[in-house]
């Protein structure tokens, strides 16, 4: 079924933007800026959580600003504001141009030389683009939301063996209206949301306990993604106590190496960390350091650099539908792309914004640009990074087939790795023993540990478009100030082999 159009938020087109924005872009260029850029936005949030299917908590909130930013003297400045007239837009701009020049002095006193300068890109006037969604969340009453919740916790409590139950659904809108100085004007509109439920369990004799939730990933998508049957919430659901059950009472792993098959609702994680931001290259050049590290994907291996096996091959996306960074233009004017990030194991390409794409010389940047506010300047971030899965592969099932001794593992849950996203660790939601191509029942404590470049060159089978989901998170911190982004990442199924696997129990010390 296809997204039904939606219109603008009515309530943020009426708001002066193209006035705002021909007041400071004229006050930057008055000033002598090479380049300026006007960045408003609209963007609500509201969460709901309940506790045992009671309403425990909400929020609904919305961020509404401006900022502007500009190249002066080779310098970046930036600032923001929420004065919605036109002489508070160009007062604006111009404490921009002033820390532009501010950082032009310190720059020249710290003995460097560096210029900013943008990548080229063509102007995109007057575009306006919305994503693929079919049910605003925000037009749907709180009464509900909470309604469906509670049914569905219900039906958790009500299952043997269920102690609690927790419920919660994420939901943004945004609004974003950017111009800049070189003609482009865009105007786009955003809907995204997570939902999520978990059961507990507590063994009353002995006090241990657990918990397992659902793997539905979040998505761009409106209201319908709980509601039009295309996810299968009902056998989740239904299933969900009875797999916690057997996870309560399962052996723990003896440590080892087996063969991995890794279902995509646990492999998306792994992308993410491993590939997602090893491959951005202000982390390469060293431009990301401070927080959680640089990358070991270094600028001088592109081309070179064997990041897996034959079979790997990943792309930067900003075009997936329902994708969580799917955009139509990013935060300084560039139009969504999709590129080929590692070509048959090896690392061919990083995600760009303008300025990096210019300073390295690989021309154009791909798009990936973005502030999380209207008071934060835009950073370098993660596009939905994706592994692409093989076009006559096997299902899940044939992946686990070929496996004489081996674990199966399903969902995210705890994650590890170093700064330079090389040497990691990943645990799961569920771990299945694999015994001459069957499942043998679930393993407890289990986790993988490997290093990138080892993990993905023991990649051996990728199952094919039929096991391809989009996975992803809402939460994915950069910089600092820290910034928070939402991003998806896709994957078929997947065999590794000697893959090392830990007995978490046995490493943190617990009998």
């Amino acid at each position: 079924m296809p997204a039904v159009p939606h219109a603008l938020d009515e309530t943020f087109l009426a708001l002066p933007l193209r006035a705002l924005a021909d007041a400071a872009l004229a006050r930057a260029r008055a000033l002598g800026a090479e380049h300026a850029d006007f960045r408003l936005e609209k963007v609500r949030s509201a969460t709901w959580r309940l506790r045992d299917a009671q309403l425990s908590g909400s929020s609904d909130s919305t961020d509404l600003g401006y900022a502007v930013r500009v190249v002066h003297g080779g310098a970046w400045g930036f600032a923001s504001g929420v004065g919605l007239t036109m002489d508070a837009a160009a007062r604006v701009a111009s404490q921009a141009v002033a820390m532009a020049k501010l950082s032009a002095k310190v720059t020249e006193a710290a003995g460097s030389r560096e210029r900013v300068e943008l990548a080229d890109e063509p102007a995109y006037p007057d575009r306006t683009w919305i994503s693929s969604y079919e049910v605003d969340p925000f037009a749907v009453p709180d009464a509900e939301k909470t309604g469906l919740l509670a049914e569905w916790s219900g039906r958790l409590l009500a299952a043997p063996g269920v102690a609690h139950a927790d419920a919660s659904v994420l939901t943004v809108r945004e609004n974003k209206f950017y111009a800049d100085s070189a003609g482009t004007s865009t105007t786009q509109q955003r809907v995204r949301l997570h939902p999520e439920l978990t059961a507990v369990a507590v063994d009353p004799a002995t006090g241990d306990f657990d918990a397992m939730r659902t793997l539905a990933p979040p998505a761009g998508r409106g209201w319908e993604y709980l509601t039009d049957g295309r996810y299968d919430w009902d056998g989740e659901l239904a299933a969900l106590p009875e797999q916690l059950a057997e996870k309560m009472r399962a052996p723990v792993v003896e440590p080892g190496a087996y063969d991995l098959v890794t279902d995509p609702s646990n492999l998306w994680l792994t992308i993410h960390e491993s590939v997602g931001h090893a491959t951005e290259l202000d982390r390469a050049l060293g431009y990301e350091a401070a927080y959680a590290g640089t990358s070991f994907a270094t600028f001088d291996q592109l081309g070179t650099l064997a990041y897996g096996s034959g079979l790997m091959n990943v792309t930067g996306d900003r075009t997936a539908e329902h994708g969580l960074a799917t955009i139509g233009y990013d935060d300084e004017g560039v139009a969504a792309q999709s590129w080929d990030l590692i070509r048959d194991g090896i690392l061919v390409g990083y995600q760009l914004d303008r300025r990096i794409a210019r300073l390295t010389g690989l021309g154009r940047s791909n798009g990936c640009a973005y502030a999380d506010s209207p008071g934060h300047v835009p950073v370098q971030r993660m596009a939905n990074v994706s592994l692409r899965p093989a076009p006559d592969g096997p299902s899940t099932e044939q992946l686990i087939a070929g496996v004489e001794r081996g674990i199966y593992v399903v969902g995210d849950r705890s994650w590890s790795i170093d700064m330079q996203r090389y040497n990691f660790q990943f645990t799961q939601q569920r771990a299945y023993a694999i015994r001459n191509g069957r499942l043998r029942g679930q393993l407890r404590d289990v986790a993988y540990q490997g290093t990138t470049t080892g993990f993905w060159g023991s990649l051996e089978g990728l199952g094919g478009p039929q096991t391809y989901v989009l996975g992803g998170a809402f939460n994915c911190g950069k910089g600092q100030p820290g910034q928070i982004a939402a991003v998806s990442h896709g994957c078929p199924s997947a065999l590794f082999q000697n893959v090392n696997i830990l007995n978490t129990s046995a490493e943190s010390g617990r009998s």
